[in-house]
């Protein structure tokens, strides 16, 4: 065999070779269309005359440049949202033990201030006073759905620091929808005073994320969270809501009427207030009506809403007698 051909065919064997051994760097792709961007989170101004809401959170009212009122976050979406319009501190006032996992994964300060509907005392206000004042902002107060609690929180921290009058504040109350009826929380906003810097120094600094609550109180955020359940099934005509496909009607009938049932058992070890377990009583039957109502069929959509009314009533009548009067912190 002649040299030439051998040399050629090496050459071609090395140029194979050295095709097949390089990076591969493929042309530039077209670029894609630009897609429209949504629109951009923005928080509430102060003055506005309506609540705010967004994913996972509602009833937002600002209270001051920073400081806002409004609903317990629902679920993973609600602290994305709080990130995303740039919280850096939350501030739950509500009784339920809140999900601190998720808001530290999120970078988020949590700290658990529990305070009732009939208001609060100077030292719960000064606690709320110096987390305002030390802890970064923005920061976010709630209760449960954002109108009567957590508006009275921001309002007489805010008074306390100096930083809203109490006209002001009440305002805003009014725009979270604070209900009248509890007159305990406006009284804590109306007669808030600025305190001088040494007092709010006294208050303790730890922040807490989990505020140590009672037994009782647990158990009375499970019969409040129960009630919400119903009440979204009898918006949806007495039927499994299409956005909660968890929620039986009838089984949620039944869990309201057994923890109302049980209640008498969870804090055996501490007087109950005289009347008390009559108007459990009371609630307890008014449950189990509506889930005798339900096991029954066909009923009438008119029926059951008048055994939610009167479940309804009787929630009032016990909150009247032994939630709104009474002490809290």
């Amino acid at each position: 065999m002649h040299s030439a051909p051998i040399k050629l065919l090496a050459a071609i064997a090395i140029l194979a070779c050295q095709y097949a051994c390089a990076p591969h760097n493929p042309a530039p792709a077209e670029p894609a269309a630009a897609s429209t961007p949504g629109p951009s989170l923005q928080l509430p101004v102060v003055g506005a005359d309506t609540p705010a809401n967004y994913p996972g959170l509602h009833n937002v009212v600002a209270f001051a440049p920073q400081v806002y009122s409004g609903s317990m976050p629902e679920g993973y979406a609600g602290f994305q949202t709080l990130r995303s319009l740039g919280f850096r501190t939350i501030v739950s006032v509500d009784g339920q033990l809140p999900d601190v996992e998720s808001a530290e994964g999120l970078g988020l300060q949590y700290v658990h201030l529990p305070v009732g509907y009939n208001g609060f005392n100077q030292q719960r206000r000064l606690e709320l006073a110096r987390v305002l004042r030390d802890l970064p902002r923005p920061i976010y107060i709630h209760c449960h759905h954002g109108k009567h609690r957590s508006a009275a929180a921001a309002g007489a921290a805010l008074v306390t620091l100096g930083e809203s009058s109490n006209a002001q504040a009440l305002a805003h109350m009014k725009v979270s929808g604070t209900s009248p009826a509890y007159v305990g929380l406006f009284a804590c906003v109306r007669d808030a005073q600025p305190a001088p810097s040494a007092l709010i120094d006294a208050a303790p600094n730890d922040f807490p994320s989990r505020w140590q609550t009672t037994d009782m109180v647990q158990r009375m955020v499970e019969i409040d969270d129960a009630f919400d359940r119903l009440k979204a099934i009898q918006a949806a005509g007495w039927k499994t809501p299409s956005d909660h496909p968890d929620l039986i009607p009838i089984a949620e009938a039944g869990r309201l009427a057994d923890l109302f049932r049980t209640t008498p058992h969870v804090d055996e070890a501490n007087p109950y207030p005289a009347g008390f377990l009559s108007e459990l009583d009371l609630a307890t039957n008014a449950a189990q009506r509506l889930e005798d109502v339900l096991a029954h069929t066909p009923s009438t959509n008119a029926l059951l809403d008048a055994q939610m009314k009167s479940l309804g009533a009787s929630c009032l009548s016990c909150h009247h007698a032994f939630r709104d009067e009474r002490s809290s912190p």
